[in-house]
């Protein structure tokens, strides 16, 4: 076991899986000179050559456009969209082409499209460069919507995204890239639609995403400091989403507040309180909440956009509602 970044955990699945599996190649914008904008692909191209790690023009629905063509054919290609923002200007290669395909041939074509990009704020980068759009992807069907949380998590799903047959959106927060955590050194996946429980508790559950995984633990700590034992959940696929083990910690701890940076309308936390008032609603001993993002374009100010995002004390003030706690 060693301790590596996030971005070296992608880097990692990357290079492993395209030395394993030769129909495995790269496309996107600067993603081989320069070894992507966060350095998520850095050494790929000099491993790997031209033929495989590919820059492309600044055109997103070119680059998906090709990476579904690709993928029908017969490779397997890794296509990166360098903000989550941009996927915008891909949608009907995305929606329209890379969902649909397998279902309207009957089975008989299969499109093992990845779509890494990178999703959030934090960076000052304004409103087209900071959204979180993944609720409209989970709207799809045919398509997955994975979302890791730890270096740990990334490898491993993205080892098993790239081993399969369907297309998949690859959502990676932009604070995460740098976070560092353990990584086996053997080969291992994690199989989508597998929810994992990183922090037990007793008083509530708190279901959270991506960057919110680690502000959620954070909350939690301190949160056990004063009694209050949370238990967080991370969904790490939201399509498909594992509502099994989420309702079986709501069985548990009788209430739910559910946390990600998207805008709070229409969001996935509408969804997964929708199904687990289906799956356990008599086991619920108060409404179940959620803290979100505002319904607000990201602001370029580092001190409001701060403010469009949930951060620890929000989520620590949902949990004391969720529980009755009238705290200041």
């Amino acid at each position: 076991m060693k301790e590596i970044t996030y971005a070296q955990a992608i880097n990692e699945a990357l290079r492993e899986e395209m030395a394993r599996d030769p129909s495995i190649f790269l496309m996107g914008e600067d993603i081989g000179v320069y070894g992507g904008i966060f350095k998520v692909t850095q050494g790929l191209l000099e491993e790997f050559g031209e033929d495989r790690v590919r820059d492309t023009p600044i055109s997103e629905a070119a680059i998906v456009g090709a990476g579904v063509g690709a993928a029908l054919t017969g490779m397997r290609p890794v296509v990166e969209l360098m903000f989550m923002d941009f996927a915008t200007i891909a949608m009907d290669q995305i929606v329209n082409q890379a969902a649909k395909l397998r279902y309207m041939s009957g089975g008989q074509a299969s499109v093992p499209l990845v779509i890494r990009t990178a999703a959030g704020a934090g960076r000052a980068s304004a409103a087209q460069h900071s959204q979180s759009l993944e609720a409209w992807f989970v709207h799809v069907p045919g398509i997955k919507v994975v979302m890791p949380s730890t270096p740990y998590d990334a490898k491993g799903l993205l080892k098993t995204c790239l081993r399969g047959s369907d297309p998949v959106l690859f959502i990676e927060h932009k604070f995460l890239y740098r976070e560092k955590g353990p990584v086996p050194d053997e080969d291992y996946q994690i199989p989508l639609g597998v929810a994992d429980v990183k922090r037990p508790g007793r008083h509530a559950t708190v279901v959270a995403t991506s960057l919110m995984v680690k502000k959620s633990l954070e909350a939690a700590e301190q949160l056990a400091a004063e009694g209050i034992e949370v238990e967080v959940v991370d969904p790490r696929t939201l399509k498909p989403l594992d509502i099994d083990t989420i309702a079986a910690s709501v069985r548990k701890t009788g209430r739910l507040l559910v946390v990600h940076e998207a805008c709070k309308t229409g969001g996935v936390a509408g969804e997964i309180i929708a199904s687990v008032l289906e799956e356990c609603f008599d086991y619920l001993d108060a409404p179940p909440a959620r803290v979100c993002g505002e319904d607000v374009p990201i602001p370029f100010a580092p001190e409001l956009e701060q403010r469009a995002v949930p951060d620890v004390p929000r989520i620590k003030a949902g949990v004391y509602r969720l529980l009755g706690l009238n705290v200041a």
